[in-house]
This record gives C-alpha cells, structure tokens and sequence, in this order.
C-alpha cells in the first residue's frame, strides 16, 4: 500500500505546482497589464470629490483624507456645516495635535430639527461658504473638505449654482475640494471627478442603540 500512498502524494504536489504555476503566470499578466495602465496615468489636478447616500462613512472617509494629507504634511482645512456644536473625536485629534495643518471651522449649530429656525440655518450655511471660499482660494491649502454642505444644499440654504460656478471657476487647479452628505445633488455630481455613494445596509441605530463615540463621533 506504501507505494500507492506515496503515488497519491506525488500526484498531490504535481497538482498543487500547476495551480500555483498558473496563479503565477495570470498574476504576471496582471500585473503587465495593470503597469500599462498605470504608465499611462501621468496627470496630476486638485478633485472634487463629493461622499453621498443614506449609508455610514460619508465624513469618516473624508477625514481619513485629511489624515493622510496630514501625515504627508500638506496643509489643509475643514468646514462643517451641521456638526458645529458636536464634540467630535476628529475635531478633538486635529485641533489638539495637528493645529498648524489643519484648520478646523466648526461653523454649523446642529441639525435643521435641532434649531427648528430657517433663518438660523440659512445664516450659518452662508457663514460656513465665505469661509469655504476663502480656503478654497488659498492654493498654499492641498485640501479642503466640506463637510455636511450636501444638507445644507439639499434644504436650499445655499445656491448650488454659485457653489458649483465656484469650484468650477476659481477653484485653483492642484486643491482637491471633498463635500459630503446625503442626497447630493445633480448638478454637484456632474461637476466632480469622483463621486461616491455610500449604500446602507444595516444600521444599529434601527435596533435601538444610539450614536456612539469612536464610531459616530
């Protein structure tokens, strides 16, 4: 029976070397193909990126960004539009240790259901997009996000127009410009570069638990 064993064996690592000779040889086309592409990416410009839909992760992947920025030493800047009054982990990190980086506008005071005055919120989205514009404008900035301005776009605090005439049209050409929030509207997409959606699938909040720090906030 030894003989028979030591067969199958045999034939087990004949089979076992094909497969990873095959995986070998597809990975290396792959990665020729994959390198001809790349060879042909040589331009560099400033994005608009814009972070939308009902799922989690639309500003957390935004700061991620500024992390990165952060940690590559570009100077950037933040804007938020609605969580102006929340004591969020980012606002604490970047304010705390990276303040001669990132500056940090907390310009909104909470959601619309929070104030419950229009004219309130319709001040504070105007204030946040001066400051915005000012910051845009600063080619010294690598980044700015605009964080939450899809709500107030959505509720009309602001004029999508002029925002997308202004990054259009005087925003300078190596700044990357990040805007996040739900229900983004269309002439904003059409403009960016990148666009994301962010899908919802399950929620914890559905079940009862509330917003949590180090995951909310």
């Amino acid at each position: 029976m030894a003989p028979d064993h030591d067969l199958a064996e045999e034939t087990d690592d004949k089979t076992s070397d094909s497969l990873d000779a095959r995986h070998a040889a597809k990975m290396a086309k792959k990665k020729a193909a994959r390198d001809r592409i790349m060879a042909e990416k040589s331009g560099e410009k400033g994005l608009i990126i814009v972070h939308t839909g009902a799922g989690k992760g639309k500003s957390s992947s935004a700061f991620g960004m500024i992390v990165r920025c952060v940690a590559h030493g570009f100077p950037c800047a933040v804007v938020q539009f609605i969580k102006g009054a929340w004591d969020t982990g980012e606002r604490r990190l970047l304010t705390g240790h990276f303040g001669e980086l990132c500056q940090f506008h907390a310009m909104g005071e909470g959601f619309t259901w929070e104030t419950q005055d229009r004219a309130r919120d319709i001040a504070a989205a105007k204030a946040g997009w001066e400051k915005a514009k000012e910051l845009i404008s600063d080619a010294h900035l690598r980044m700015v996000v605009l964080d939450e301005i899809n709500i107030a776009l959505r509720y009309d605090y602001l004029d999508i127009n002029e925002v997308v005439e202004f990054l259009r049209e005087s925003k300078p050409p190596l700044t990357h410009v990040v805007l996040t929030g739900r229900n983004a509207k269309q002439e904003l997409i059409d403009l960016a570069d990148l666009v994301t959606e962010m899908t919802l699938v399950k929620h914890p909040f559905r079940s009862g638990i509330k917003a949590q720090p180090g995951v909310e906030f």
